[in-house]
């Protein structure tokens, strides 16, 4: 939200009254700890009667957390405590340090120190020791009346020359933030427009240092578009809060930033294969279902879970968890034959009762949907006539939700596809717990997708639980997957797809999914057998449309053989997916990363948004034309193709062509990689048969590699070392099958029993 014209005078209708000193700063003991207190009047204090008649800003800083410090900025403090409120997670123990000297005052967490400086113009610095990260300077703190009545607090921190911003969660269009005006707003607006289904007031700078804009209600930033030199954010209301979280590499934040707002838990194995979807509005029943079944299985297109959407239930019912008998009249028949097929099993669910369902008359007499301030029932007639919303702060209407869950799951669904929970209404309506509405509509997803969730983690136990969620906000990571919405089946939307996808993991979510193909439309052939390719190499991988299938056949046969070779390509890798997953679960770095997260001290990386970083040794190049033509940037090194072997110099761009069964796919130099035995499933024995693929290893070089079980758990340790024209290794733990290669030239290895601790390598003299 813009409160100037220009950058000399106010928005007509808007008084901004701005902190123009640091009156005085004091140290207090806050309940989190010390805390730095300032007082800060909108006019310098020259003489006694400048106190009078004064609006005064109050700035306190503390820090919940090592490396983090929250800044608060309030104007009148006596209104009530809001609810809801994001559940951060501080650290207990730290050392923040505190003090006050005649010129400033500072407070130091870790490696971050915010420095005050007393008296006027308003100067606050955060450093990473003895380096600026940013500032607030005269005028970036300001309380905003507006001539309507509203009221706002904003904050101004500086951007640097050549400063990056990312993140804010999914956001489609530019990658990089910089000029943009972001409102932090949950819509269902498609994947092609400002607007975005998972909102997330946290963004990353590649400066090593983050901002949380510590508020689940809309959040308006204006980057570097309102002043050119400074980032702005702002609420309405009577406060602002946010923490500055320090690095120093943008994985150091990410750590620290899901350290407080929770870390993506483990998902199942089976959840990285290939999920088969009857699509949208699509006419389907238990025969369409098997014929899909059956033609993936004659096709040799490994399939781990099937999902039904909507129209699993009778229409104008939505959503009342009962199987349409017209369709499908032996619902745990087709389940049990589902899983006799080896397969799980996912539905479509949304929040949302529709008026013609039994459970609408139930739940709103037990009031367990949002009310109206007169107690009526909200209802409104989009997306399902009459439909009135679940009210998830009450306790007793999350129970009964998940009763429902339960009774699926007890018939069999193994997932839930959490859609919806994005048009959440603000003006009229009273929570039952009485939070603020306002405050409700963004934070709304969290506690659907917490529900839905916990029943599957409940049921099934930590580490088996997943569901395919839309919606979103700060902390939604706790609850994957998360898949990005809506989009058309163009190469053009396939872009802003990855887009959407890059800036979330920028926001702390570990994993993400995609409609391969896209939703809207049928795709081209040749969209969908690019969009195989990018799909298969995502965390997680769906076939999903709206008005027509997305079984490969439907296309041509040639469509039939990529989905073969990338999901194939896929089950292999799982020893190396689930060790990159268990990087986000421990320490919070996403499997798709961005180009900058992994290489940033290389400028060419900081703006790269049409590749992209599968775990943190595989470059992934998504081929976006139908020339067949893909140009992307290699950092510097020695990288080689994994799916030919051959070497292509890093430190340039390079641009290619590559057919349907091809794209630039990448190994890191120095990169040891673990490939599975099995092609045909996710969940397998990784240990057993691993082959150990060298790329590029210097002579000297000595890597570690760990290959879990589907749990997560270490199960197998070898040490991987480069000795001349060598290459040993050495199995420390794990009593399985083994080979050691050169990636570089398929066929050279040599291979173990289970007997077998130790083996060599000996590479041709033009290594």
């Amino acid at each position: 939200m813009r409160f100037t014209d220009g950058y000399w005078m106010p928005r007509a209708g808007f008084t901004p009254l701005k902190a123009a000193e640091a009156y005085d700063v004091d140290v207090r003991e806050g309940p989190d700890g010390p805390q730095l207190v300032v007082t800060a009047p909108t006019r310098v204090i020259e003489r006694r009667g400048d106190t009078l008649n004064r609006t005064v800003l109050t700035v306190v800083f503390d820090s919940p957390a090592e490396g983090v410090v929250r800044t608060r900025i309030s104007h009148h403090d006596g209104g009530l405590p809001p609810r809801p409120t994001f559940g951060l997670a501080p650290s207990a123990g730290h050392d923040v340090q505190v003090g006050t000297d005649a010129g400033s005052g500072w407070l130091r967490s870790g490696r971050l120190t915010v420095r005050v400086r007393r008296g006027a113009p308003w100067s606050v610095e955060y450093l990473d020791g003895e380096e600026l990260l940013t500032r607030s300077q005269g005028g970036s703190v300001a309380y905003v009346e507006e001539a309507g009545g509203g009221r706002y607090v904003h904050e101004q921190l500086s951007l640097g020359v050549g400063e990056h911003l990312y993140g804010l969660g999914e956001r489609f269009g530019a990658f990089v933030k910089n000029g943009q005006t972001v409102d932090v707003w949950n819509a269902d607006g498609g994947t092609s427009s400002e607007q975005a289904y998972k909102n997330v007031p946290f963004y990353l700078s590649d400066r090593g240092y983050g901002v949380f804009v510590d508020h689940p209600e809309q959040v308006s930033f204006e980057i570097g578009s309102e002043v050119v030199s400074r980032t702005q954010f702002s609420v309405e209301g009577e406060f602002l809060q946010y923490l500055v979280i320090a690095g120093p590499e943008p994985k150091d934040v990410l750590r620290r930033y899901t350290a407080l707002t929770g870390r993506p838990p483990q998902v199942p194995a089976w959840s990285y294969g290939l999920w088969l979807s009857t699509s949208f509005t699509t006419s389907y029943d238990e025969t369409t279902v098997m014929s899909f079944i059956d033609g993936m299985a004659q096709r040799n297109l490994p399939l781990s879970v099937f999902h039904f959407d909507c129209f699993w239930m009778r229409e104008f019912n939505w959503c009342d968890f009962e199987w349409d008998p017209r369709t499908f009249p032996d619902p745990e028949g087709m389940l049990r034959r589902l899983h006799d097929r080896d397969l799980k099993v996912c539905v479509w669910i949304n929040p949302y009762i529709a008026q013609r369902s039994p459970l609408f008359a139930e739940a709103a007499a037990q009031g367990f949907l949002l009310q109206r301030t007169d107690g009526s029932v909200w209802q409104w007639d989009m997306w399902q006539a009459g439909m009135g919303l679940v009210d998830f702060t009450n306790p007793a209407a999350r129970q009964w939700f998940r009763g429902h869950l339960d009774r699926l799951q007890d018939m069999g669904v193994d997932s839930f596809k959490t859609d919806f929970g994005e048009r959440i209404p603000t003006e009229d309506v009273v929570w039952h717990d009485g939070s603020d509405p306002q405050r409700m509509h963004n934070y709304y997803a969290q506690l659907y997708n917490d529900c839905v969730f916990g029943a599957l983690r409940e049921r099934r136990g930590a580490g088996d639980a997943v569901v395919f969620a839309r919606a979103a906000t700060a902390g939604g990571q706790q609850f994957p997957v998360h898949w990005g919405g809506d989009c058309y089946s163009t190469f053009e939307a396939m872009a802003e797809t990855l887009r959407g996808g890059l800036s979330l993991a920028a926001s702390g979510f570990g994993y993400w999914s995609h409609d391969i193909g896209g939703f809207e439309g049928t795709p081209d052939p040749r969209v969908f057998k690019r969009w195989l390719a990018f799909g298969l190499l995502s965390s997680h991988s769906r076939l999903h449309g709206s008005t027509s299938y997305r079984v490969p056949w439907a296309f041509d046969e040639e469509a039939v053989e990529v989905a073969r070779r990338f999901t194939e390509l896929k089950m292999s890798l799982m020893p190396y997916l689930l060790t990159a997953a268990g990087q986000a679960q421990r320490v919070g770095t996403p499997v798709i990363r961005p180009m900058f997260l992994e290489f940033s001290g290389d400028r060419a990386a900081a703006t790269l948004d049409t590749q992209y970083m599968l775990g943190p040794d595989l470059l992934v190049a998504p081929v976006f034309s139908a020339d067949d033509r893909v140009a992307c940037y290699v950092p510097a090194g020695r990288w080689h193709s994994l799916l030919t072997g051959e070497e292509v110099p890093g430190g340039r761009w390079i641009e290619e062509t590559h057919d349907v069964f091809s794209l630039p796919l990448l190994v890191r130099p120095g990169t040891v990689l673990p490939v599975g035995a099995r092609r045909d499933r996710p969940d397998y024995d990784y240990a057993d048969g691993v082959e150990l693929r060298c790329f590029a290893l210097q002579d000297g070089a000595r890597v570690r590699v760990e290959v879990p079980d589907t749990d997560g758990a270490v199960v197998a340790t070898f040490t991987v070392t480069r000795e001349g024209d060598r290459l040993v290794g050495e199995r420390s733990t794990g009593e399985q099958a083994w080979s050691l290669s050169d990636g570089t030239r398929p066929g050279t290895a040599a291979h173990a029993d289970a007997s077998t601790s130790r083996l060599e390598v000996q590479l041709p003299s033009a290594s």
